[in-house]
């Protein structure tokens, strides 16, 4: 009365059920979860030169060079769930057309736990820079480091882990010496 192929289709058919439960558990159960990242940020220096763009040679435009210090624990964001972690510095601020900005110019994978734990003195990792050319009249910016939690199985996790506890106003341009 039943053939080969429909016994294969009732088996497979309850596999992959079984399976879509289960990745749907998984996903769901990232919810309980609530972990508590601690870190601390400090921008040490701001500084803004003048130059020509690559693109445009005989362009000028300002670029900033933030010089940073981050100490961090995002261990507790690892669980079962966790196939890496990218962190990254955000500065946010609005220019003087009042157009509101909000530039990564540094960040990092991390793919084990082990390498949660951060400590972290440096540069900008890419160009700082401001669409209109210049950061004259712009807003003091906001520094914070986040981070996006990519789970195996489930949505997508943002968050922010450190942020400087005021706004950081940007000095005027000097020309870059070579």
């Amino acid at each position: 009365m039943h053939s080969i192929y429909a016994r294969v289709n009732n088996v497979s058919a309850t596999i992959s059920t079984i399976v879509m439960v289960l990745l749907g558990a998984m996903a769901l159960s990232s919810f309980v979860f609530n972990p508590h990242p601690t870190g601390s940020l400090e921008v040490t220096s701001v500084k803004v030169f003048a130059g020509e763009t690559r693109r445009y040679p005989h362009r000028r435009q300002e670029y900033a060079f933030v010089t940073f210090n981050i100490t961090a624990d995002l261990s507790s964001l690892f669980n079962w769930n966790t196939k890496q972690l990218f962190v990254y510095l955000e500065a946010e601020y609005t220019n003087a057309k009042g157009v509101r900005n909000e530039v990564v110019f540094w960040d990092r994978i991390v793919r084990r736990k082990e390498d949660a734990v951060m400590a972290v003195s440096g540069k900008n990792k890419y160009p700082f820079r401001d669409v209109s050319a210049k950061f004259k009249g712009s807003t003091a910016a906001n520094y914070t480091l986040k981070y996006n939690l990519m789970p195996f199985v489930g949505i997508l996790t943002y968050g922010e882990a450190a942020r400087v506890m005021g706004p950081i106003e940007f000095p005027l341009a000097r020309e870059r010496v070579e």
